[in-house]
């Protein structure tokens, strides 16, 4: 389980101090396979990343696009479920916050409850459930706040000043700020009318505000950070992984990416 004190608040106050942005990471909680996501993580935070997004496979992910389907894919073929992902969490001594991004099927045939208490109790921070709105979300804010986890929403270039006030005022732990419209993937940048959205986001909030979809260079990083408190890194890391892992021989092409990563966060 988590090792220390540090909250996603705490984590976003520390780098406050430094003068840094986070770094976001996303990876996909069984791939590679769920025995390496210790060694993963351990990576990523050597490498500099501030937070963790670990995708917990389903098996109909309609915000992820190709990248991270195919991911979702390989890990449910593996056997990966949402309760051997939180079984395989719980034994790492995590030394970042780590955040479940999925979908509401999987809490809802569980419990929402039973959900709540279960990702505590692995260690996780906070969720992002990427299908849930922010009207329909308040049974599932309840059971969160009772075991100490937070609830990140998401804005998009569409939403209204209405909708980001709903999202906003329903966030805890930060704002997640999608750079365009449709689904997850690196092949297309964030464009820089995300810096729009971010402004108008923050208008609405004192959460820190971070910024993904299309984030997958240093440069897009620094693009973003100028206006965010930070970037979210999801389907080139996910690619990135699948590729150069293999039970950790590659370790090092992930930690001096990542390194590069976090360098364009000090801004």
């Amino acid at each position: 389980m988590y090792g220390g004190p540090m909250t996603i608040a705490d984590q976003f106050a520390s780098l406050a101090q430094k003068g840094e942005k986070a770094l976001v990471l996303f990876v996909t909680a069984g791939d590679p396979a769920l025995d390496q996501l210790g060694p993963i993580i351990d990576a990523l935070h050597e490498g500099g990343a501030d937070i963790v997004e670990l995708g917990i496979p389903f098996s109909d992910p309609i915000a992820d696009g190709h990248t991270i389907q195919a991911s979702s894919q390989r890990a449910l073929d593996r056997g990966v479920t949402p309760s051997a992902v939180l079984d395989a969490l719980g034994a790492v001594r995590l030394q970042v916050p780590v955040v479940a991004m999925g979908y509401y099927n999987p809490i809802l045939r569980v419990g929402i409850s039973a959900s709540a208490l279960a990702m505590s109790k692995a260690g996780l921070s906070g969720t992002i459930i990427s299908d849930l709105t922010p009207e329909e979300s308040a049974e599932w804010i309840a059971a969160s706040a009772a075991n100490g986890l937070n609830n990140i929403f998401l804005v998009a270039p569409t939403s209204t000043d209405q909708r980001i006030e709903a999202a906003t005022s329903r966030s805890s732990g930060f704002v997640y700020a999608v750079s365009r419209t449709g689904v997850t993937g690196a092949g297309q940048a964030a464009p820089v009318e995300v810096q729009d959205l971010l402004r108008r986001t923050k208008a609405h909030t004192k959460l820190p505000v971070c910024a993904g979809f299309g984030v997958s260079t240093p440069d897009h990083v620094r693009m973003v950070c100028e206006v965010a408190d930070g970037a979210v890194i999801g389907s080139f890391l996910v690619d990135l992984l699948n590729r150069e892992w293999n039970n950790g021989a590659g370790k090092q092409k992930i930690v001096d990416q990542v390194a590069a990563w976090k360098a364009a966060t000090r801004v």
